[in-house]
């Protein structure tokens, strides 16, 4: 009866232990199947967290590395009260946009042609006519509150079947703006489903409405940023510039210096 009793015992400690051997396996394969969807959602530009308490320019403050100076250019446009109650959707530029327009002197941008025409350079951005900034943050902001699950799909393949849609900025400027539908890829790359990757959101900046298909046109990095008053999608600041078309941010600011 003692043998039994010994051989039960050690059996259920084997069981108890194979329980436990299973149960922390079942743990691994939810932590690296969670991780590996939260690496997906990254890669859709999305957050794991899109909400944000507080105000859109309060937002802004909050990450300086990326938008420090988009922060101070709204508030040298005028435009404070308006990014802190208004409600509406905000195509939100990169500070890097913004330093790649001013620029060292001797690598282009607004100081380079500053330099050129031997005229006052730009060290900082009170330099700038508060009206020029007004002008160009004016076409980011569009009334009203639409994630990137309100906008129409958008396909620069066949525009005829899927063009996206035309919105008016605060300024009256036209921006087309759509959802592009990656296709997906097997993971032997044998096999493509088309339209069921990833959703990337675009906005292409219309140059003349009498030409609505010429536009210059960029990527969201980052989309659905939600703080109390609206929506920021974050810009891809490898595919755009500020204002969108800095050639001619850069003439108002030659012609403000005259």
């Amino acid at each position: 009866m003692m043998f039994m009793r010994k051989n039960e015992l050690t059996m259920k400690n084997a069981f108890v232990k194979s329980i436990r051997q299973i149960g922390f396996l079942h743990i691994v394969i939810i932590f690296f199947v969670t991780a590996c969807n939260k690496d997906e959602y990254y890669i859709d530009g999305g957050l794991a967290n899109p909400y944000f308490d507080g105000t859109m320019l309060e937002y802004l403050d909050s990450k300086p590395m990326e938008f420090d100076s988009v922060a101070q250019i709204i508030r040298l446009a005028g435009l404070e009260e308006t990014f802190n109650t208004e409600e509406f959707t905000f195509f939100c530029p990169r500070d890097r946009d913004i330093k790649d327009l001013i620029s060292d002197y001797r690598h282009g941008g607004a100081n380079g042609a500053l330099y050129q025409l031997n005229r006052d350079t730009i060290k900082t951005l009170s330099d700038v006519d508060p009206l020029i900034w007004r002008k160009y943050i004016l076409r980011y902001m569009f009334k009203g509150k639409n994630l990137l699950a309100d906008y129409p799909q958008i396909d620069f393949d066949v525009l005829n079947v899927y063009p996206g849609q035309n919105y008016y900025a605060y300024d009256n400027s036209i921006s087309r703006i759509g959802v592009f539908f990656n296709d997906a890829t097997s993971s032997d790359g044998k096999s493509t489903l088309k339209y069921m990757g990833y959703r990337q959101l675009y906005i292409c900046y219309i140059l003349n409405p009498s030409s609505p298909d010429a536009w210059i046109q960029c990527k969201v990095s980052s989309s659905d940023i939600q703080p109390n008053n609206g929506v920021v999608h974050a810009l891809d600041y490898t595919s755009s510039s500020f204002g969108f078309n800095p050639s001619e941010v850069i003439n108002d600011i030659i012609e403000s210096k005259r």
